[in-house]
């Protein structure tokens, strides 16, 4: 599945954007918005990989790995997402405090 391989590699490119984008910034709400966003990209990451594992080999190793990485995925891609939503007023709010 190529289309995949080119998401994976996506999701992680859009990890290190985010990832520099943290230790770049000095506002203490940013940095924990923007590591939510990280870790959404992480979680969907680990999770496009695991996906991978059922196209490329089909053994009960592998179907055990990539359940256990969608799990994991989805689980830092929510938590991410939940860091995300409790962060954005804040973060907003500090941004125009500063300005």
């Amino acid at each position: 599945m190529p289309v995949l391989a080119v998401f994976i590699v996506v999701s992680f490119m859009f990890y290190l954007f985010y990832k520099t984008k943290y230790f770049r910034t000095h506002r203490p709400m940013e940095k924990r918005w923007i590591s939510g966003k990280s870790s959404m990209a992480l979680g969907l990451f680990v999770m496009l990989f695991g996906l991978n594992q059922f196209f490329v080999h089909l053994s009960t190793v592998s179907i055990i790995v990539g359940v256990l990485f969608i799990l994991i995925g989805g689980a830092s891609a929510y938590s991410g997402f939940r860091q995300y939503k409790h962060f954005l007023p804040l973060a907003i709010e500090e941004a125009e405090k500063l300005s």
